[in-house]
């Protein structure tokens, strides 16, 4: 199974409701906090795209935050992702 990573900042609503979406449908993942860390924050917008948080990432795809994760998730491509990588 790839390696599923969360990347977050302190009190993001959006953050606590991917994770939550993610253990309610059993995926691990591993979560790395970026608050006060510039250097990581600038990397991940670089890489996925977009400035805000949660950036959620399947290895090293980028899936986009909570409302493109429950929109992977409901039309079946975040399980293919997760299988694929």
């Amino acid at each position: 199974m790839a390696d599923i990573i969360v990347y977050t900042k302190n009190l993001c609503s959006f953050c606590s409701a991917a994770k939550q979406l993610l253990k309610s449908k059993n995926y691990q993942y591993r979560e790395v906090n970026m608050e006060g860390d510039q250097a990581l924050m600038m990397d991940i917008m670089r890489k996925s795209g977009q400035r805000t948080v949660p950036q959620i990432f399947v290895g090293d795809v980028s899936v986009g935050g909570y409302r493109e994760l429950t929109a992977a998730m409901a039309s079946g491509d975040f399980a293919n992702l997760v299988a694929n990588n």
